[in-house]
C-alpha cells in the first residue's frame, strides 16, 4: 500500500517542488559566508590553548620556565656567583642599588646609592657621583669629602702620588676638582657634550673633552692652553686615550675614530659599537653585530660571538683579559685575549641587587 501512494502524483507536485529549489537557492546565494564549523573549532583550540600559555608564563612555575629559556642565551655551564676575578685588579660596578667595589677574590662591597663612579690613579679611592653630589670614598665605604654640585655626572680621576684631579660635567659645563676636594673651579670655561671627559696617560694634566659639535677638544689645563681640536665628529659619544697618549679613540653611533694624540689627525675608522685600546697597545677590541649576533673582535681574530647584544667591553689592567656583558642571558664573560679561554659568571643581575644589568664602570689596579 505505500509503495503504491509514493507513485501516485499529486496534481501541480512538480511546479510546486520546482518554485521550491527556486526559492532554496536564493535563500543560499545572499546568506552571508561562515567559515566551516570545523574552522571555527581549530580557531578556538588555538585561542584556549594560547589563554593556557599566557596563564602558565604568568604563574610561578611558568615564569620558572621563561626563566630556563632566557638561560639558555648564554654561555653553557657558567659560574653561578663570581667567585673570583681571573685576573689582578678590583672592579667598580653600578646597579640599581648602587655602587659596589668587587675584590679579586669575587667580595663585594656597596660603597652607597651612587649612579657611577671612577677609580683614583692607583686604586686607593673612588669618585662616586649621584644627581647632586660628588663625593671620593675609600673602597670599604668610608667618605672622605663630599662636594655638592647640581646634576653631577660622568667623573673621572687622574693624576700622580702627589697631585690628583677630577674631571666632572654639572650639566653640560665641564669642572675639575682637587683629589683633597678643593679648588673646585670650571674647566678652562669650556662647554662639552653630555660625555666623559678623558685624561691623557703621563704627567701634566691634559684632558680631551667632547665638544658640542663632536669635535674632540683637548686642553692644558696649565694656562688652559687649548693643544689641538679635531674635525667635527656629529655622534662621537666617548673619547678615550691609549695607554702612552699617541691615540685618540672616539666612538659613537656604530662607529669608531681613531685620531693622533698629538694633533687630532684621523688615523683610521672602524664599525664597531664599542671599542677599547688594549693597555699598553694601539690594538683596539670591538664589539660588532650581525644578523642578530653579536661579536667580540681583537684585530683579525673574533674571540667569542653570541646572539643578541653584548655590552661593556672591559679590559683587565694588565691586557689578558676582557670582561663584557650579555645582559639577554644575564651573565659577564671573561674572555682570554688570546682566545683560549672563557669564564663566565650567571645571575650577575641579583648580585648586584639590580632591577637592571649592571654595568663596570672601571677594572683597576691591585690595592
Amino acid at each position: 500500500m505505500r509503495r503504491e501512494l509514493e507513485r501516485v502524483e499529486i496534481p501541480g507536485e512538480h511546479d510546486a517542488r520546482g518554485r521550491a529549489w527556486a526559492v532554496a537557492q536564493a535563500a543560499f546565494a545572499e546568506r552571508e559566508p561562515t567559515p566551516p564549523a570545523r574552522h571555527r573549532l581549530r580557531l578556538a583550540v588555538v585561542i584556549a590553548i594560547a589563554a593556557a600559555v599566557l596563564a602558565a608564563a604568568l604563574s610561578p612555575p611558568g615564569r620558572a620556565v621563561l626563566d630556563g629559556i632566557r638561560e639558555a642565551v648564554g654561555v653553557e655551564n657558567p659560574q653561578p656567583a663570581l667567585f673570583s676575578l681571573p685576573a689582578g685588579g678590583r672592579l667598580l660596578v653600578a646597579s640599581g642599588s648602587g655602587v659596589w667595589v668587587v675584590d679579586e677574590d669575587g667580595s663585594k662591597r656597596l660603597l652607597g646609592d651612587y649612579q657611577e663612579a671612577t677609580w683614583s690613579p692607583f686604586g686607593r679611592f673612588v669618585g662616586a657621583a649621584r644627581t647632586n653630589e660628588l663625593a671620593a670614598v675609600e673602597p670599604n665605604g668610608d667618605v672622605r669629602w663630599t662636594l655638592a654640585r647640581p646634576g653631577v655626572s660622568f667623573p673621572r680621576w687622574s693624576g700622580t702620588d702627589i697631585d690628583t684631579r677630577i674631571a666632572y660635567l654639572v650639566g653640560h659645563r665641564p669642572r675639575v676638582v682637587a683629589g683633597d676636594g678643593t679648588a673646585d673651579e670650571s674647566l678652562c670655561s669650556t662647554s662639552s657634550r653630555r660625555a666623559a671627559a678623558a685624561w691623557r696617560p703621563g704627567t701634566g694634566f691634559v684632558v680631551a673633552l667632547l665638544a658640542p659639535s663632536g669635535a674632540v677638544r683637548v686642553v692644558d689645563l696649565d694656562g688652559c692652553r687649548a693643544a689641538w681640536q679635531s674635525e667635527p665628529i656629529p655622534t662621537a659619544s666617548r673619547v678615550e686615550w691609549s695607554s702612552d697618549g699617541a691615540r685618540v679613540l672616539v666612538s659613537g653611533a656604530n662607529r669608531a675614530r681613531v685620531l693622533n694624540g698629538r694633533t687630532g689627525a684621523p688615523l683610521g675608522d672602524v664599525h664597531a659599537l664599542e671599542a677599547a685600546f688594549r693597555p699598553g697597545t694601539h690594538d683596539l677590541a670591538l664589539i660588532r653585530t650581525r644578523r642578530g649576533t653579536s661579536e667580540v673582535v681583537l684585530g683579525s681574530t673574533t674571540l667569542f660571538s653570541g646572539a643578541g647584544a653584548l655590552s661593556g667591553l672591559t679590559w683587565s689592567p694588565d691586557g689578558r683579559w676582557l670582561l663584557v656583558g650579555w645582559p639577554a642571558a644575564d651573565q659577564w664573560v671573561f674572555v682570554r685575549a688570546n682566545g683560549r679561554s672563557i669564564r663566565a659568571v650567571a645571575n650577575v643581575t641579583r648580585q648586584f641587587r639590580s632591577g637592571s644589568f649592571p654595568r663596570v664602570d672601571g677594572w683597576c689596579c691591585s690595592p
